[in-house]
C-alpha cells in the first residue's frame, strides 16, 4: 500500500515542488542537468538517445534536433521501476543489447548518459554507436567516475577522462572536450547524503513516486517519517556546503561523473 509521502506525489504541483528541491540536493543530478543544457546547442538533425530509460532529457534536446529516438536494452529495461510507472516515457525502440538496429551513418547526434557502466562490452557499444554517427557527427556522453552501485547487477564499470578518451579513439571518435560533474566535496557530500536518504529516511519508494531512480527496481519500503526532521534539512545543508566548497577549495582529482563530447572523425579523401 502506498504512503502517506507517496500519496501525497501523486498531486502533480505537490510533486513538481518536491522533484525540484530533490533535484537540488541530488549533486549528481544537478550538475549533470546543467551541463546538458549548456551543451544541448551542440546537437542537431537525428538524434538517439542511446539507453534511454524513460526520456528524461527529451526536453533538453528536443528544440535543437529534427528527432528525437529513444532505444533500450529489453532485457535490464524490464526490471526497471520506469518500465511500470504510469508517468515515465517509453521507449520508442528496443533492442538485444549488442547491434543497434539502424543502417550506418543514420544519425547527426547520439546521445548516451550514465549507461556505459551498465554495459557488460562498453567498447563495443561505442563501435556502435560510431557506427550509425554521420561523419562529422557528435556524440554526448555522460559516465559515472566516483557513484554508489545501482542498478543491480547490471553495474560493471567507472570511468576515468583518460579511459574516455581512449575508448572513443579507438572508436573513431575524437573528443574535443571532457567535464568534470562537481569535484571532492561534491562526491563526499553526495556520498553523505545517499546514506541519510537510502539508509536512514529510507526515501527509496518516495523517490519513485516523484520521477526519481525509474533506472532502479521497483521500491517498497516505507519511509521513516521521524527521521524528516533532521535528515531533510542536513541533507540540504550538506549540498549547500559541497557546492561552495568545491569552488573555494577544488580537488580537480575526484569528481561523481564525466561528460564527453566527441565527433565522429570524417574520412580523409584517398589519394589519387
Amino acid at each position: 500500500m502506498p504512503s502517506l509521502v507517496q500519496r501525497a506525489m501523486s498531486f502533480p504541483p505537490l510533486r513538481s515542488v518536491a522533484r525540484g528541491a530533490s533535484n537540488w540536493v541530488d549533486l549528481q543530478w544537478s550538475f549533470m542537468i546543467d551541463q546538458l543544457k549548456e551543451v544541448a546547442p551542440l546537437a542537431r538533425g537525428a538524434l538517439l538517445d542511446v539507453g534511454c530509460g524513460e526520456k528524461p532529457y527529451e526536453w533538453i534536446f528536443a528544440p535543437y534536433v529534427t528527432s528525437y529516438l529513444g532505444i533500450e536494452h529489453e532485457g535490464t529495461f524490464g526490471e526497471t521501476h520506469a518500465s511500470v510507472a504510469a508517468q515515465a516515457g517509453k521507449p520508442d525502440l528496443y533492442y538485444d543489447g549488442a547491434k543497434l538496429p539502424f543502417a550506418d551513418e543514420s544519425f547527426d547526434t547520439v546521445l548516451n548518459v550514465q549507461v556505459l557502466e551498465h554495459t557488460p562490452e562498453p567498447q563495443r557499444l561505442l563501435h556502435e554507436i560510431a557506427r550509425v554517427l554521420r561523419p562529422g557527427g557528435t556524440l554526448i556522453l555522460c559516465a559515472p567516475f566516483s557513484f554508489r552501485l545501482h542498478e543491480e547487477p547490471h553495474d560493471y564499470f567507472r570511468y576515468t577522462p583518460h579511459g574516455l578518451r581512449a575508448m572513443c579513439g579507438a572508436s573513431g571518435l575524437r573528443v574535443d572536450e571532457v567535464r568534470s560533474q562537481g569535484g571532492l566535496w561534491s562526491v563526499l557530500g553526495h556520498k553523505l547524503n545517499s546514506y541519510l536518504a537510502f539508509r536512514v529516511a529510507v526515501l527509496d519508494a518516495v523517490a519513485q513516486a516523484m520521477g526519481k531512480l525509474g533506472h532502479e527496481g521497483e521500491r517498497r519500503r516505507s519511509p521513516r517519517y521521524w527521521t524528516m526532521p533532521v535528515v531533510l534539512p542536513a541533507m540540504g545543508a550538506i549540498s549547500a556546503s559541497a557546492r561552495l566548497l568545491d569552488r573555494f577549495a577544488p580537488d580537480g582529482t575526484e569528481t561523481l561523473s564525466y561528460l564527453v563530447i566527441a565527433r565522429k572523425m570524417v574520412a580523409s579523401a584517398s589519394a589519387a
